[in-house]
């Protein structure tokens, strides 16, 4: 077996932790591996590199789980509670005990899954006035979040078409099984199209400084509306460049991803709150932009999950209609 193998092994026997745990359940991203037993969540990175992340040394293992929590706290400060360590004395593999250090793992509070925005959404219980409370959550988290000249840059046109390249570059392979040529022709044309005729619009962003260190990834799945508040987790902590983006970018994210739940009277009206509460009044000329590119990298996330060894051929099936879904939705928004 391998190092991963024998983490898994172990951390998949509840006895194992520090706390007592009835059981423990074992989900997974194409770039960490999630341990959630009765109270707690350890969550390991895999040793990957997949060319916008690296995780491949323990490192920068160590060093992005710390990242997690700090970056984290800022939108769920309670939840994630520390880096702890994955240890072997040449036996047995435990959290926090004797021996060599050989992993890392990020504990957090458990969230109550039936709280999840997603969840929500699929039962028709998210409320006008949940999504007037995340808008103004988000726009005073905007409003105190950094920017700098150096975040500024990464709102230009020349990083913002690093983005967007990568996006069809990564997901070239896939044309004909997961996107249609047509479609990727389509989206590629329009992006390109839009900079070049918004590129003053995309300036004054960076001079008034709307470009800030963001969550990065904010979508239904990462909102939990819990007893005391609503906690906005699991941010981008691998790679900068997609953290530091227009405020526009950030609030596009979830009015896209509610317009994919099949909710777009709580897309808008989460858009109109935010920008009531922000006094953003440009960011509706870049919704639809930042909607298409933002159901891409769904779309592209998803047809990752096709070539991820440890994921199950269900969980492969429901990511490409998944994927399917997303490409459908940011043809949409080109009008």
């Amino acid at each position: 077996m391998t190092v991963l193998e024998n983490i898994v092994r172990a951390l998949s026997n509840p006895q194992t932790y520090p706390e007592l745990t009835a059981k423990v359940e074992l989900a997974q991203t194409q770039m960490s591996l999630v341990f959630l037993t009765d109270k707690f969540v350890y969550k390991i990175k895999k040793p990957v590199n997949l060319g916008y992340l690296d995780y491949s040394t323990l490192e920068l293992r160590k060093f992005y789980c710390e990242q997690e929590v700090k970056l984290n706290q800022r939108l769920c400060k309670d939840i994630y509670l520390r880096v702890n360590i994955i240890t072997s004395d040449g036996k047995n593999i435990t959290i926090n005990g004797k021996g060599k250090t050989i992993e890392y793992a990020v504990k957090m509070c458990k969230l109550p899954q039936d709280r999840m925005m997603d969840v929500l959404l699929v039962k028709n219980q998210v409320t006008s006035d949940m999504i007037e409370r995340v808008a103004e959550k988000v726009a005073e988290f905007h409003r105190q979040t950094q920017t700098s000249p150096e975040i500024g840059k990464f709102g230009s046109i020349a990083t913002i078409t690093i983005n967007t390249e990568e996006n069809f570059s990564q997901t070239a392979g896939y044309i004909g099984r997961v996107v249609q040529q047509a479609q990727f022709d389509r989206i590629g044309n329009y992006t390109s199209d839009f900079m070049i005729n918004n590129s003053a619009l995309f300036n004054k962003r960076v001079t008034q400084g709307k470009i800030k260190d963001c969550h990065g990834d904010f979508h239904a799945q990462h909102i939990c509306f819990t007893n005391d508040g609503i906690c906005i987790y699991d941010c981008i902590e691998f790679n900068d460049r997609f953290r530091y983006v227009d405020v526009a970018a950030e609030v596009s994210f979830l009015a896209m991803d509610l317009d994919h739940w099949g909710h777009a009277e709580l897309s808008t009206q989460f858009v109109t709150a935010y920008v009531e509460k922000s006094g953003d009044i440009d960011l509706p000329k870049l919704l639809n932009f930042y909607k298409c590119y933002f159901a891409y990298v769904r779309a592209k996330v998803n047809c990752f999950k096709l070539e991820a060894p440890l994921v199950s051929d269900p969980d492969k099936e429901k990511a490409m209609t998944d994927a399917k879904k997303y490409f459908n939705l940011a043809v949409s928004y080109i009008k």
